[in-house]
């Protein structure tokens, strides 16, 4: 767990473990899924580290105006949730007891879709869109290596 903290309070993200029989505050699923106010990660012990990981990974890769006025529902577009899933994957590597192999199979257990059939499909060769919108919004270098900051504003393009 000590990992874990670290790992998000590089962040800015705070992580608060609630008691076991109480609900989990911020939780957009309910149960024993990640809940997320303002800069504050809710999870109790029974917390699937998928559901950890991807309410993080919300928090990082939103922008600053959504992360000001977050509860509960982060929000964002399809993109957008595509690089969460990605950047799980990818944090869940900085985690020894944990690794990608075993956030594949945590994520399709737990229903996650892709259209490849698996999350690890998904990952090796489907997710190219994610990688880049990392990459675009400083998540992640060039070379696919952890930056350790939040997502950055990327300005509109002309079409």
């Amino acid at each position: 767990m000590d990992v874990l903290l670290e790992l998000l309070a590089g962040y800015g993200l705070k992580v608060q473990v609630v008691a076991l029989d109480s609900a989990i505050p911020g939780s957009y699923w309910g149960e024993s899924e990640a809940g997320l106010i303002g800069s504050v990660l809710y999870v109790r012990p029974d917390t699937p580290a998928h559901s950890l990981l991807h309410e993080a990974c919300h928090y990082i890769c939103m922008d600053d105006a959504r992360r000001a006025r977050l509860h509960t529902d982060a929000g964002g577009d399809f993109s957008e949730e595509d690089a969460v899933c990605y950047l799980q994957i990818l944090l869940a590597d900085r985690i020894a007891t944990l690794g990608r192999e075993q956030m594949w199979r945590d994520m399709d257990t737990w229903g996650y879709t892709f259209r490849l059939g698996s999350a690890r499909a998904w990952f090796e060769h489907d997710a190219q869109d994610a990688r880049e919108w990392l990459i675009e919004h400083g998540v992640i270098d060039a070379s696919g290596e952890l930056t350790g900051k939040v997502a950055t504003s990327v300005p509109d393009r002309p079409c």
